[in-house]
């Protein structure tokens, strides 16, 4: 949530931050701003001229006015979901201090930001925030002198961050210099190279026209840019990461109260995937965009991966073979649609593995009840990586003693410093809040997973992986089959967009589907759906069902399909007129729309998830909703 832009070199910088807040909108549209240092053009650090210049505005990132500052190079921009107060202008960032000297840009959550308020009782606040006591503490902090030294914005920040409590990315500008001074613990930072410029973003899609040799920074750091492109981080030491405390928010201002940092190097890394792969490229939005690259996302999973002669599965990750040995759990951890894809890859493993394995919402997750840890595998399955649930229950895994995985879309992500191991999806930038390509490529990579362990373990027959993994070498055809009937759900969406409600119904594998499903048309289309385990339909949701609640069902391998198709029968006696996904050699003729679904075995459920899908989409598109940016919700929720 929320999204975070820096820029410092020798161009003008508003425009480039200012398309790096289009870029980055879906993390965020209640409000935006940018704030640039004035100054004539320098080559130094020192911009000529004093002063800031702040710009911001409630709503979406076209509604904000872009200065006319073309000698200001440096400059930082925000575009905000809220959390403490409404989205007015008055709460949207960048927020500054009582000389209007200093402005700052912060995604995350300021857990005592009421204490250190009331620590700063003669300074003046505007907003309603947790973030506008960053720039008031940073102007404390650089009207003091350390030993005769005026504090620099570097050391201001430093001190600064220490005293907060909770998660954040930070950055800061200070008029009368052309240089940017950001920290991070618990939201994404990463740092763009560019020729003698520098870039700072929470997400590389708001500068990748302009670079695609990126840093990403870690927790704890702080990092330095300068007007020439040079980039400095700096961490905590040693000592000061295993010894020091974060001092309370009543604690002074005395240097030694805080953490002693030392440079690092941080490596350089390249994107692989080109700046356009995150345009709309033709499409009216970028979810249906997304929605049709599956197949091509589908591939990138796979690619490398599958030997299905051998029976084999290569995903650059080995587990000890003593745990393989022993592990006696498997426990996923996630939220949203990235606990529908576990709770589809549980079965798998489950069946290929031999060994139980839970799913359980990340905000809910502890480890107890008995476990062992030397015999539990836990795996977070998160898209961005920096999903704060998510983090937070895989960290208390490891602190238990567990091994952990992840399974993440995002290279450089904090979950991949918090695990043993990491898997990536490969499913290129996906922008549009609604996850969809992601879900694919998830399950897939779990579904690889379920094999890997299955064939290490002894437990999953040569003759049956190479039945699962010809299958998944078919999954993209298979769903590009689903993508060329999209007329049919296009007529479907046209007839049904304005019926009260809509049940989606499964099966064992079309279970999840069923639920990710009902969650897609919430969570775009804004209306009524709600997702069952089939045989769940009779025990209490039969009551509401009517003539205006159709009924939308996974009707294929993987999912008992005659089993489902009973209680859809159950649900169009009492009126409802029933959607059906199913297999192609089937036939249910009471179905009032049908969508064929290729043969592909186990993973059918998640072919008709691509019908799905499209009729959200489509229900979303006659409605005129605003599809790629659904009202309050954001697409990487950092905050617990």
């Amino acid at each position: 949530m929320c999204g975070i832009i820096g820029y410092v070199g020798d161009e003008a910088a508003a425009p480039i931050v200012y398309q790096g807040l289009e870029n980055l909108e879906y993390r965020g549209y209640d409000s935006a701003g940018i704030a640039l240092v004035n100054g004539a053009r320098a080559t130094g650090d020192v911009a000529a001229d004093g002063g800031l210049t702040v710009a911001k505005r409630s709503g979406e990132v076209s509604n904000l006015t872009v200065p006319d500052a073309p000698d200001a190079t440096c400059g930082i921009g925000h575009t905000r979901w809220s959390t403490h107060g409404p989205p007015t202008d008055a709460n949207a960032h960048p927020h500054v201090d009582c000389a209007e000297s200093i402005a700052v840009v912060h995604n995350g959550i300021i857990e005592n930001h009421e204490a250190l308020k009331a620590e700063l009782g003669d300074h003046e606040f505007t907003s309603e925030t947790d973030t506008e006591v960053v720039p008031h503490l940073l102007e404390s902090e650089l009207s003091e002198t350390a030993g005769g030294d005026a504090v620099d914005l570097r050391t201001a920040v430093e001190r600064v961050v220490d005293r907060l409590e909770g998660s954040y990315a930070v950055c800061a500008i200070h008029a009368g210099e052309n240089r940017i001074v950001a920290a991070r613990d618990g939201s994404p930072l990463v740092v763009g190279h560019g020729e003698d410029a520098a870039f700072l973003a929470s997400d590389v899609t708001a500068f990748l026209e302009h670079t695609r040799e990126v840093t990403y920074l870690e927790d704890g750091d702080v990092v330095d840019l300068s007007a020439d492109g040079d980039v400095e981080v700096f961490a905590p030491s040693d000592d000061a990461a295993s010894d020091a405390s974060v001092p309370d928010s009543s604690a002074s201002s005395d240097a030694n109260a805080f953490l002693s940092r030392r440079p690092v190097d941080r490596s350089v890394e390249t994107v692989e995937w080109e700046a356009d792969a995150a345009e709309k490229a033709g499409y009216e939005h970028y979810m249906r965009k997304e929605i049709h690259e599956q197949p091509t996302a589908l591939r990138q999973t796979l690619s490398g991966r599958v030997d299905v002669d051998r029976a084999r599965v290569d995903l650059d990750v080995s587990f000890p073979e003593a745990l393989l040995e022993r592990i006696e759990e498997v426990q996923i951890v996630a939220c949203g649609t990235s606990y529908y894809a576990g709770r589809y890859a549980a079965r798998l493993i489950e069946s290929f593995a031999d060994v139980r394995t839970t799913v359980e919402i990340a905000s809910e997750y502890a480890f107890g009840a008995g476990r062992d840890p030397d015999r539990t595998l836990t795996i977070a399955v998160t898209q961005s990586g920096e999903t704060a649930d998510t983090l937070g229950a895989i960290r208390r895994a490891d602190s238990a003693g567990a091994r952990t995985l992840a399974v993440t879309n995002t290279l450089g992500s904090s979950v991949t410093r918090a695990v043993d191991d990491a898997v990536f999806i490969r499913a290129g930038p996906e922008i549009g809040v609604a996850a969809t390509k992601t879900f694919a490529s998830q399950v897939t990579t779990l579904a690889l997973l379920a094999v890997a362990l299955g064939r290490e373990r002894g437990t999953l027959s040569a003759s049956r992986a190479r039945s699962v993994l010809e299958n998944l070498r078919g999954l993209p055809g298979a769903v590009q089959q689903a993508l060329d009937a999209e007329a049919d759900v296009v007529a479907a969406a046209e007839q049904y967009r304005d019926e009260d409600a809509f049940f989606f119904l499964g099966r064992d594998l079309g279970v999840p589907v069923a639920l990710e499903g009902a969650l897609k048309l919430k969570e775009i289309a804004y209306d009524h759906a709600e997702g069952f385990p089939a045989g769940e339909l009779k025990h209490g949701p039969l009551a509401l069902v009517t003539d205006r609640t159709p009924v939308l069902a996974v009707l294929t391998e993987g999912g008992s399909p005659a089993e489902t198709m009973t209680n859809v029968t159950e649900a169009q006696t009492r009126g409802a007129d029933a959607i059906g996904c199913v297999s192609a050699d089937r036939e249910f003729g009471t179905l009032d729309v049908a969508f064929e679904v290729p043969d592909v075995g186990l993973l059918e459920p998640l072919v008709a998830n691509v019908y799905f899908q499209l009729f959200a989409y489509h229900v979303a598109n006659e409605k005129s909703r605003a599809i790629d940016k659904p009202r309050n919700l954001a697409k990487s929720v950092t905050v617990e």
